[in-house]
């Protein structure tokens, strides 16, 4: 069985190292730098978050990976269900960490023009106090917060950069979201999300989420937007107990 682990926006592999660490031994792990992040910069920002999800199986075909087990954190929770509308019948397993839903019903006309509207924002934004929210904003324990500035260092003197990624991120996310597509997840999903995430409107749209879908919905404690970061021992915990249910399938 392989686990794929997929990093939030102008977040790298480092995201997901207690997860590596925890389960390198015993599964295939993989860990997807986004396109125009990490290594993979400078990037044509031409792409779509169906080009993500389509490239992403090409990388599974070239590693002979077979039905997945897809862990996105945030946007990589995007683009595995977009990875689940392309590919439903590949796809072995689907967990979310503090992601939301892609289904267009979920979010208002408002939510939609305002994510094409992100790039300023972090463009223009006193970069110290980008970086300090940036870190501080997503994470409660002192571990997350720290990996998560080394992680925006990388960006330091590069906001440009930044703003470009973060841009293109949201208005990719808004275009597939106003695609109205099914983004039905047909394999075994569950969700996970902090009780302090404080991103956007991350804790509301996952009850809603959980409310209409039927998938399971763990609430970790004192866990910010990197819950995953927050309670690493706990999420690991979880994700095993996932993966042993597959297996007994």
């Amino acid at each position: 069985m392989a686990l794929i682990f997929l990093p939030g926006l102008t977040a790298d592999h480092r995201l997901f190292e207690q997860q590596i660490a925890f389960f390198e031994q015993d599964y295939r792990v993989l860990v997807w730098d986004a396109p125009a992040h990490a290594a993979s910069w400078p990037f044509d920002f031409s792409f779509t978050l169906k080009d993500k999800a389509i490239w992403l199986d090409e990388i599974l075909q070239k590693e002979h990976i077979e039905a997945p087990v897809i862990v996105g954190q945030s946007m990589g929770g995007y683009v595995g269900q977009m990875y689940a509308q392309l590919f439903p019948d590949k796809l072995r397993g689907f967990i979310s960490i503090d992601s939301a839903p892609l289904q267009r019903a979920y979010v208002t006309a408002l939510e939609i023009w305002l994510l094409k509207k992100m790039e300023p924002v972090y463009r223009y934004y006193p970069w110290k106090s980008l970086l300090k929210l940036g870190s501080n904003g997503v994470s409660t324990s002192a571990y997350g917060r720290a990996l998560m500035h080394d992680i925006m260092m990388h960006y330091d003197g590069q906001q440009d950069r930044y703003a470009k990624i973060c841009g293109h991120g949201y208005r990719m996310l808004a275009e597939a979201m106003e695609a109205d597509l099914p983004y039905e997840i047909k394999c075994p999903a569950l969700l996970i999300c902090g009780e302090k995430d404080h991103s956007g409107s991350c804790i509301g749209y996952n009850k809603r989420w959980h409310k209409k879908s039927g998938i399971p919905l763990i609430w970790i404690k004192n866990a910010g937007h990197n819950a995953n970061t927050d309670a690493p021992a706990l999420i690991n915990q979880l994700i095993q107990d996932f993966l042993e249910k597959l297996l007994a399938l």
